[in-house]
């Protein structure tokens, strides 16, 4: 199945009294006598904003989703998170264009946290023909649907898609000094230095200074400094601490993820 984006969902108001379908309906009336002209014209406009509220629900009810499947042997815990990290790899396949992608290996440890994007999922049963006696077998499915928006994002950070586009990346820069915390050994820091220069809205990087567990680190963003750091922030490598720390000197606190 390839991924998709899906957002529907019906809203339906039913007469409890009723016998018959659920039929979309709102009345308004005033018990023993009928309305008067200023009341009747009341009246139709509060039936006119209901109306147009309930036209608009649907389409703030239910977020765009992306949708992957992978076939489980059971639903038990563990082939439920395999699943969810292969339905996954499946749309960020999709998504890229590129079936080699998850030879990165920043794209494969942002797909092992596949839970972290999932909405819902369900399980659909279906039959497959056996390879060597050419029977028909049962064979489950689960079907994943994961939050477009928060994909996308962590997307755009790993500079897949139109995040990581050239439009932005051409974008103003702006430059910030980051501190970044959880360097513990020159693996840590290595990992962390590496992170910085892949990523597409960066365009230059250096530390200034290093204090305990943490480095000063000088970075030129390609537009929107807020915006990166949320990025960054769902991306999973890093987290931001603040976006705003009372630190003179200091645009933003980061943290090295373990």
């Amino acid at each position: 199945m390839r991924a998709s984006i899906i957002g529907d969902s019906r809203i339906a108001m039913r007469n409890p009294h009723a016998t018959g379908p659920a039929v979309g309906f709102i009345g308004v009336a005033t018990p023993g006598r009928a309305l008067g002209g200023s009341q009747l014209a009341l009246a139709m406009r509060i039936v006119t904003v209901l109306a147009i509220l309930l036209m608009m629900l649907p389409a703030m009810a239910a977020p765009a989703t992306y949708s992957g499947e992978a076939r489980v042997a059971n639903q038990s815990e563990v082939a439920r998170a395999n699943a969810l990290k292969t339905a996954l790899a499946e749309v960020v396949i999709r998504l890229s264009g590129d079936p080699g992608i998850l030879a990165r290996d920043n794209v494969a440890e942002a797909v092992a946290k596949a839970e972290k994007y999932v909405l819902q999922y369900s399980y659909r049963r279906d039959t497959a023909m056996d390879t060597f006696s050419g029977a028909e077998k049962p064979q489950l499915i689960l079907v994943a649907e994961f939050d477009s928006a928060a994909v996308d994002r962590m997307l755009g950070g790993l500079g897949i898609g139109e995040i990581g586009n050239a439009a932005n990346i051409d974008a103003t820069p702006v430059e910030k000094r980051i501190w970044l915390s959880g360097i513990h050994s020159s693996a840590d820091y290595a990992r962390g230095i590496g992170y910085l220069s892949r990523q597409p809205l960066v365009r230059q990087s250096w530390p200034i200074e290093a204090r305990g567990d943490g480095i000063l680190i000088r970075v030129e963003i390609a537009g929107d400094f807020n915006r990166w750091l949320g990025l960054v922030d769902q991306d999973g490598v890093m987290q931001v601490n603040s976006a705003s720390p009372p630190v003179q000197g200091i645009d933003a606190t980061l943290a090295l993820s373990p």
